[in-house]
Order: C-alpha cells, then structure tokens, then sequence
C-alpha cells in the first residue's frame, strides 16, 4: 500500500504527491570536494579580511595566494626537516627533532585547484585569476622538492619538449620572491 502526502496550495483544492516526487523535490546535499572547496573559499574570504588592512577579492593577487599558503603552514601535520636536521634526507625519523610541521605538498595542490575553480564559479575571470598564477605553479613546484628532499624521496621530473616559453618561465622562476624555505 503506496502512503502519500497531502499539500494544500490553497484550501479549495489539495494536491497529492507520492513519496518518491517528494524525495525527488529535496535538494541534494553538496558532494565532499564541492562542500570542501566552499569551506576553503570562505576560509580564504576570511584570510584576506582579516589582512591590515584588509584585501579586497578584486586586488587579490598571486603573492596573497603565497602568503595564505604560507600562513596554513602552522596547522600542517607533516614533518619536514631543514638542512641541519641530523634526519634531512632520511624517509625514516628513529627519533624526536625539532623540524617544523607543515602542509603536504599534496594538499596544498589540492587546495589550489579548488580555490582555482572556486574563484571562477564566484564570478571572477580565468584571466584575473590569481589561483592559476605560475608563480604558484612555480612555489609548489618548489614545496615538492623540498619536501622531497627532506623525507629523502626522490621525483622523477617529467621532461617537455623544449619551446621558448618553458625556458623563458623557468629562468623567470629562478628570480622569484616566492621561494620556499625548507
């Protein structure tokens, strides 16, 4: 036996509607990378409010995505030892050091490409976008490899053709102040 609903629209005539149109009319709840990538958006919004003074969307620029970045370093929960360390280069820690806890490279990839598709879906332009800057391609570029170096964990760099661009990128690269100090 089939139950259903009863809705008034007004009270000279009621509408029936089955329970699978009902289940049909209630909103989906957002999925984990889309729920994740909200929570980083206001995260973000909120950093730059908080700035001194604060930073307007509009005049965000790749050195503000840097600094955030830099920012969500003091909550990371990967051990990354500095040169010094007596464990630099050792995948394992026999015992306790002094190295800085920061963010996985990984995660922080992550949460560039979210905060990438976030910043467009919010109404700003792919051309403006500070998220898809390649001075962040180039800093993570640099995580990865200090990370990699500090765990002992070799990457294999994968090889391009060769055009002017990519020599030209690169040797930008080598200049910029967004260097990350292991």
């Amino acid at each position: 036996m089939q139950q259903s609903l009863t809705m008034e629209k007004d009270s000279s005539r009621p509408e029936t509607i089955a329970p699978s149109d009902q289940q049909r009319q209630q909103p989906t709840p957002p999925s984990r990378y889309e729920s994740q990538k909200r929570r980083d958006w206001n995260t973000f919004g909120q950093y730059l409010r908080n700035q001194r003074p604060p930073v307007p969307l509009s005049h965000c620029t790749f050195n503000n995505v840097i600094d955030f970045l830099r920012y969500l370093d003091q909550f990371g929960k990967t051990k990354v030892h500095l040169p010094g360390c007596v464990f630099y280069g050792q995948k394992e820690q026999p015992a306790p050091c002094p190295c800085p806890l920061r963010q996985a490279w990984g995660s922080l990839d992550a949460l560039i490409g979210r905060l990438r598709a976030a910043y467009e879906e919010n109404g700003g332009s792919p051309e403006t976008n500070p998220f898809a800057s390649s001075a962040i391609r180039v800093y993570l570029r640099e995580v990865k490899g200090c990370q990699a170096k500090a765990r002992g964990i070799p990457y294999k760099k994968k090889r391009k053709t060769s055009t002017t661009t990519a020599r030209n990128d690169e040797q930008s690269s080598s200049s910029s102040p967004t260097t990350y100090f292991c």
